[in-house]
């Protein structure tokens, strides 16, 4: 029998090191489903959304490097993709998608879940075709998983359902994807000009992000050449904090004080590997230095005085020979007291666990942290579970932290969660939700169930959209339509299949979390927080005050006033420190 399409597609897949295809099968996918049946070497994750696929797909490429996959069928499977793939594409996440299409003869005539899948994916993607001819087809795929590989993103392949069914044909192009890992180091004459700026400043701050992935080592000889404190951003956590002596902790929305300071105190600030978004937290008269392997991102962010191309290992090796050790450490001295202090405020947020249905979200991640595995995975979902990751889990050189850090999107934890069990079966995976995150996907439980995947997901349910709500208060609004009706996620867990806990005393949280780690399949730990928990940033401007107090005086005027004594009293110890 002459093999199909679809079965090309699929035999190219394996060959790339594919190992799964997330999707929801049906219409347009059918021939595709069907050759992922019949070859052994590759499975079909049946999500209950595609969005789900889509972020699962990118979970793996994440923490494998190596390319995920997914799919959805013709017009609401392509819509569904769209939100997972932006966040895949802006995490730099090798994702190829497969959006099969209605029949080619209908193009252009309105048919039935007709959608033109080039306009609908070009922004979140960087090669992005439809193929129509059985000759097409195998080119536009390696073209596509190469380039996923390569410029670490999103590729789409439109395969149209009559396509799949047609007769392969053989093509003249490889059927192979090729490694692009390659050392990238500035010229010689620009690294010399960095080291005569090092060399003469005496306050050095070193801002790492991502991109430092790999080069731990450097990072950390490089600051005990120039005696520099070390800040990172959210997703340079895990690859900086651990065995370093010299870090302040994080700046940024998520951050706290001592990164903050750190940066704006220092006479030159070096970002290495990180392109943060957040332009109001970065010194403004200071000299800034800028090193990142993607050149389009230099000086984009802040006004740069020194701004160079290369990855951060290779580059900071061949700066380390030109550098001159620092004897002074008065600066460094300074900045790790700072960061003491700002630790042993973190940790008084732990010793108060709060109290019934109430408990303190500090604490429960505080546990969280002590509990987990030293090589577990952890999906953040976005919000104010995001702001006690940030906080309360520690790097060990071996967890990894996975969230929706630049697409910014809800609902990411749990899909992720997904794909990191499938990716890495042999390690501990715990999905970190809010109440408004999981109650978006709840449907992709009884995914976890249906794969047999232990993926214990916490969540933090402080029946409201936690950081909405903040935003609204810090802007001199009340708070409106930010509260949640939630079920028992526990007994919708139990009902799915799975094992389900609620805790409302903080004296069980521990004991609860213990049992849900030590459970040999999928565990739903539903915890009651508390609503009035305030994560601020690491510098309150005065407009903040002022938004803050508008607020709670509209809440006085609208019958709210004992909520706003409760908030008030909550959160009086925090905003006397951040200011």
């Amino acid at each position: 029998m002459a093999k199909k399409v679809a079965q090309q597609l699929v035999e190219t897949l394996v060959e790339a090191g594919i190992k799964r295809i997330y999707a929801v099968t049906g219409d347009s996918l059918n021939e595709v489903n069907e050759a992922v049946r019949q070859n052994k070497e590759i499975q079909w994750i049946h999500v209950r959304h595609e969005e789900t696929g889509a972020y699962a797909a990118g979970a793996e490429a994440q923490l494998t490097g190596q390319p995920g996959c997914c799919a959805g069928s013709s017009g609401p499977g392509h819509v569904h993709l769209l939100n997972g793939l932006y966040d895949a594409h802006r995490s730099g996440a090798p994702v190829v998608a497969i959006a099969s299409t209605i029949p080619t003869c209908e193009f252009g005539t309105e048919y039935f879940q007709e959608t033109n899948t080039i306009k609908l994916f070009n922004d979140c993607s960087y090669y992005n075709e439809l193929a129509t001819t059985p000759t097409q087809l195998p080119r536009m795929l390696q073209a596509a998983i190469q380039t996923a590989t390569s410029r670490k993103g999103v590729s789409v392949i439109g395969l149209p359902g009559d396509l799949a069914k047609k007769e392969a044909v053989g093509v003249g192009s490889s059927v192979h994807t090729y490694p692009v890992d390659s050392s990238v180091c500035p010229a010689l004459e620009d690294l010399k000009l960095l080291a005569d700026l090092l060399n003469r400043s005496r306050r050095i701050t070193l801002f790492c992000g991502i991109g430092c992935r790999g080069a731990h080592a450097e990072v950390m000889e490089l600051s005990k050449q120039l005696n520099a404190p070390v800040a990172y951003t959210f997703k340079g956590k895990m690859e900086i904090q651990y065995d370093n002596p010299n870090e302040v902790g994080m700046t940024g929305l998520l951050g706290m004080p001592s990164g903050y300071y750190s940066m704006h105190e220092a006479d030159v600030l070096v970002m290495l590997g990180t392109d943060f978004p957040y332009s109001a937290f970065l010194p403004k008269d200071i000299k800034i230095v800028q090193i990142d392997i993607k050149p389009e991102r230099l000086g984009r962010r802040a006004k740069v005085d020194i701004g160079l191309c290369g990855d951060i290992k290779t580059t900071i090796q061949a700066l380390l020979m030109l550098l001159k050790p620092k004897t002074d450490n008065t600066f460094l001295r300074k900045q790790l007291k700072h960061y003491e202090e700002v630790k042993r405020d973190l940790a008084d947020y732990i010793q108060n666990k709060g109290k019934e249905n109430e408990i303190h979200p500090e604490y429960v991640m505080a546990e969280i942290d002590k509990l987990a595995d030293n090589d577990a995975i952890f999906s953040v979902d976005t919000g104010m579970t995001c702001v006690w990751g940030a906080r309360y889990l520690h790097a060990t050189g071996k967890r990894h932290m996975l969230g929706s850090f630049n697409h910014g999107s809800m609902a990411n934890a749990l899909p992720q969660s997904i794909g990191a069990a499938l990716a890495c079966p042999e390690r501990q995976v715990i999905a970190l939700c809010g109440d408004g995150g999981l109650s978006m996907t709840l449907g992709d439980l009884q995914t976890i169930v249906q794969y047999r995947l232990p993926i214990k997901v916490v969540v933090f349910n402080n029946r409201s959209l936690g950081m909405v709500k903040l935003e609204m208060e810090v802007d001199g609004l009340p708070d409106w339509q930010t509260d949640m009706l939630n079920p028992d996620f526990a007994q919708v867990a139990e009902a799915m299949g799975m094992k389900g806990v609620t805790v409302h005393n903080p004296e069980h949280v521990s004991s609860a979390l213990m049992q849900a780690f030590e459970h040999g399949g999928p565990v739903v730990v539903n915890i009651m927080t508390d609503p009035n928990a305030l994560a601020m940033p690491p510098k309150v401007e005065f407009s903040q005050m002022v938004g803050f107090a508008k607020s709670m005086y509209k809440l006085v005027l609208s019958g709210r006033s004992q909520e706003v004594v409760d908030t008030v009293q909550a959160n009086l110890k925090h905003l006397k420190e951040m200011l």
